[in-house]
């Protein structure tokens, strides 16, 4: 990132009303304006979670995030450039019914519009292009997506200070710092279920997101470092029930395991692999590579991978 841009981050809102596609704008009271919701990133937060924070803080609407659709760059007043990075963001009947938007300060209304009306009303360029980019997404077939989300244990301890099993080996307090402050960018895509090795750094770097979802830790051999090591490991077998589930899960595993979890997410999905995968999967500790797959069809192949490092 640039030290002297300003980060923000948005999404484009979506739903089904009787089959047909709407899309979400706002009314910005002190600028009179109609555009996407989006804000600025707050000291510490990663981009995807700035951006389901702020469509909430904006819109009322609870969302997980689906695919990237594009970043804007333009110039402030300041001179400064304006970077702001977007997802689409489906909302659910569910979360539209909890909404408590009331009109504000900050948002006069919120609106939901057919594509071709918001295409017309939206106030910005930037705004438009983003929304085009979405829609050519779900003119090639795509709305309904689920994530896989492959992540690096966060730091542990080196192997040669530590006398004990290497699949013992703690984190370090940094580590544990990165393991919280992943929780919050791993839940703005909706983690449904946390699969991990089951080496102590990578369910200790879960532990965060476990207790913030209230979901259950699924501990298994078949992606540990041991395994892969000895030849035993079974990623083909962890990533194809994943895929057959079509839920939004965090796999947990080593930097040696990574590629492999990568490739046999390409090939499971019937995509063509190619250096992409080395670098969805050439992680630092505690950094995930989200790869988005088609809900109704996910072996059309992966729709996108996009890679989030932490800044602990």
């Amino acid at each position: 990132m640039s030290e002297t841009a300003v980060y923000a981050a948005g999404g484009v809102v979506w739903r089904l009303v009787e089959g047909k596609l709407t899309v979400l704008v706002i009314h910005r009271t002190a600028y009179a304006d109609v555009t996407l919701p989006k804000g600025k990133v707050d000291p510490g937060e990663m981009l995807a979670e700035t951006a389901a924070r702020e469509i909430f803080e904006e819109t009322g609407i609870r969302v997980a995030l689906g695919v990237p659709v594009g970043v804007s760059r333009y110039r402030l007043p300041s001179k400064r450039q304006k970077i702001v990075h977007y997802w689409s963001a489906e909302a659910t009947a569910e979360a539209i019914r909890a909404s408590a938007f009331v009109p504000n300060k900050e948002i006069a209304a919120i609106e939901w519009l057919s594509p071709k009306k918001a295409l017309a009303r939206l106030s910005y360029p930037v705004d438009v292009e983003i929304l085009e980019n979405f829609l050519r997404i779900v003119d090639d077939g795509v709305l309904r997506t689920f994530p896989l989300i492959a992540l690096r244990h966060a730091k542990a301890v080196p192997r040669e200070d530590w006398t004990g099993p290497d699949a013992m080996r703690p984190l370090t307090s940094r580590g544990a710092r990165q393991a919280t402050s992943i929780a919050g960018p791993l839940q703005s895509f909706g983690v449904r279920r946390i699969v991990t090795s089951d080496a102590v750094r990578c369910v200790t770097t879960v532990a965060p997101l476990a207790a913030a979802t209230g979901r259950k830790i699924h501990r298994t051999a078949k992606i540990s470092q041991d395994a892969w090591e000895e030849g035993t490991a079974e990623v083909r077998d962890v990533i194809g029930r994943r895929v057959r589930a079509r839920k939004p899960v965090v796999l947990c595993s080593h930097g040696p395991v990574l590629p492999d979890i990568l490739n046999e997410i390409a090939l499971a999905t019937g995509t063509l692999r190619g250096s992409y995968l080395g670098s969805a999967s050439a992680l630092e500790v505690a950094a995930f590579s989200v790869v988005h797959l088609s809900a109704t069809n996910p072996g059309s192949g992966i729709v996108a991978i996009e890679t989030h490092e932490p800044k602990v």
